[in-house]
């Protein structure tokens, strides 16, 4: 047999509860005072105190027969007789929610109140207070709560969505901002910035180092070549190898020169090379095109989705299990980011000005656009509660205090009916 559910403070089986023992209670007492009336009736004559508890006993069950049933009044018939202006509640189901709405846009919804009452707040300054608290306070265990339910709330939107058609989204997103950069003007533009710069001075280095490694890793190939071209009597000879060695040689002398002499005339010819492609990528229509069309292959191509599609899948799974993961690094950045922004929010005395005034137009707007949705959707669903629902639930948030009413009618009513009794014993 499972446990029942423990009741919250204020929850509504609680309040009900609360509010039927205090209806036993003033009932209760009500009853006590006909009881000590009819009791005290025959005792009259035995001492002029009796008077007095009788008189007291009688206006008390007067005052608490009134107070009952004005009470029991507004939610149903006072012992189920259809007496006119009574069950005021379920009657006026309607009108109560009407007047609930109208009272709720006159004095929260309208553009003036929450303007008028969001310029004595300052929102960012009590954001800023509560993300700075004290680490061992309530502030550090609510910003725990607040990372943990952020990371969690990202962990299951990324498990939620098709991977597949997230990253084709995001694909079809970058690939459609690639395709309307004009990229060829661009790069010519860092091109020709990197060369006046002389950036691009290792660059041409790296590639010269590059052609030796190529020229070592391929030796045998380039002996086989000149082996196969050189005439029968070269090769009867074995001067292939010697023209082959020497053009090696040669190339090897070259590469060394252009690397060591900052001069070299290769090295000028190479700059002319790319100061023409840097002019022709910001000027030349031919070029642009060509390079405009290697994008749009690029964009197109199977391979880049394919390679994109890997890439998305990564960082998806990587971002979940640093969200799920406790004490990971994601939580400790976003905790660092919480505090600094804390800091920021509470120092400055500017950003605080810009988001109270973004926070009062935005309340502001929402009242004006949205006030009238608001309290109509209040208004409709009070209307769609039958009369034994919304009856049930004003009588449990307030039935405690109106059975309170109950108990100072029947005492009041008591004292009153004593002291009539007194001022009568003189007369």
């Amino acid at each position: 047999m499972s446990e029942p559910m423990p009741l919250k403070f204020g929850g509504e089986p609680l309040t009900a509860d609360r509010a039927r023992r205090m209806r036993w209670t003033a009932t209760g007492i009500l009853a006590a005072m006909a009881v000590l009336f009819f009791t005290t009736h025959g005792l009259l004559g035995n001492h002029p105190a009796w008077g007095y508890v009788n008189a007291f006993a009688e206006a008390a069950m007067v005052g608490g027969l009134a107070d009952w049933f004005a009470v029991t009044a507004l939610f149903r018939h006072p012992l189920g007789l259809p007496i006119p202006h009574t069950a005021i509640i379920p009657m006026n189901k309607d009108r109560i929610a009407d007047t609930m709405a109208q009272f709720l846009q006159e004095n929260f919804l309208t553009p003036t109140v929450v303007a008028r009452r969001m310029s004595n707040m300052n929102i960012a300054r009590a954001l800023g207070d509560f993300l700075v608290a004290s680490p061992e306070g309530s502030g550090q265990d609510a910003r725990s709560r607040i990372t943990g339910g952020a990371a969690e709330l990202l962990a299951e939107m990324l498990e939620s969505l098709d991977p597949d058609r997230l990253g084709n989204q995001v694909r079809s997103g970058l690939g459609g901002q690639l395709a309307k950069i004009d990229v060829s003007p661009l790069a010519g533009r860092m091109l020709e910035s990197a060369m006046a710069d002389r950036r691009h001075l290792p660059l041409i280095n790296g590639l010269v180092r590059w052609a030796g490694l190529t020229l070592e890793d391929n030796e045998e190939t380039i002996h086989e070549i000149i082996h196969d071209r050189v005439n029968g009597v070269l090769r009867w000879a074995g001067l292939d190898k010697r023209i082959s060695g020497n053009v090696l040689d040669g190339l090897y002398k070259l590469l060394a020169e252009v690397l060591v002499d900052p001069d070299h005339p290769l090295r000028g010819k190479v700059e002319e090379g790319l100061e023409k492609l840097a002019h022709d990528l910001q000027h030349d229509p031919e070029t642009r095109e060509r390079v405009e069309e290697m994008k749009r292959d690029l964009i197109e191509n199977p391979a880049v989705a394919e390679w994109w599609m890997g890439v998305w899948e990564r960082i998806r799974r990587s971002l979940i299990r640093r969200a799920r993961e406790a004490d990971t690094e994601l939580g400790s950045e976003m905790r660092g980011g919480l505090a600094d922004l804390g800091k920021a929010l509470k120092q400055d005395e500017r950003l605080q000005w810009q988001i109270n005034r973004f926070s009062r137009r935005t309340l502001v707007g929402i009242a004006t656009r949205y006030g009238g949705e608001i309290v109509t959707l209040v208004s409709e669903t009070v209307k769609r509660w039958d009369a034994t629902t919304i009856t049930g639930r004003i009588e449990n948030a307030v039935g405690r205090d109106l059975q309170f009413i109950r108990i100072n009618g029947t005492l009041v009513g008591g004292l009153v009916g004593m002291t009539l009794h007194f001022i009568t014993s003189f007369m």
